[in-house]
């Protein structure tokens, strides 16, 4: 298996310093402002939601092509929650809603390969047993 390399760095203090994150072909400015509250630029909960859809969005994709079918389209969004845990910030709750189009793949089959997805992506591992609870809403269309 792969190994993936990212880099961040902050300067100043919390509240007034920015960052940036950088990531093969992207680099994202961070600052308090676009983490706690509503300002510009991206956030590490928002790279986690990227990291979960994408992750989700393909491990599904794979069941779905184990099965012998070709998926149209697997789409996932990701709520990232960042909450308060023993008094301090916590990724509380990632939300996948997902819409599949798959022709030929009944809604039993899908129940039980959108279940086992959201069990084995890789990043739903990393957050197994830990602070998140992890939601799917998932739909055949």
């Amino acid at each position: 298996m792969s190994v993936r390399k990212v880099n961040s760095v902050w300067n100043g203090t919390l509240k007034e310093g920015k960052g940036n994150m950088n990531i093969t072909g992207y680099s994202g400015p961070f600052t308090f402002a676009s983490r706690f509250e509503e300002g510009k630029g991206t956030n590490p909960e928002e790279l986690v939601g990227a990291a979960h859809s994408g992750c989700y969005s393909m491990f599904l994709a794979a069941l779905i092509s184990g099965e012998g079918l070709t998926p149209e389209s697997v789409e996932t969004e990701a709520a990232v929650t960042l909450g308060q845990l023993d008094g301090g910030p916590a990724i509380t709750n990632i939300k996948l809603t997902n819409v599949t189009k798959c022709e030929g793949l009944s809604q039993e089959k899908f129940d039980e390969l959108a279940a086992a997805a959201k069990a084995k992506c890789p990043i739903s591992r990393l957050y197994a047993g830990g602070t998140a609870e992890i939601e799917l809403d998932a739909k055949l269309a």
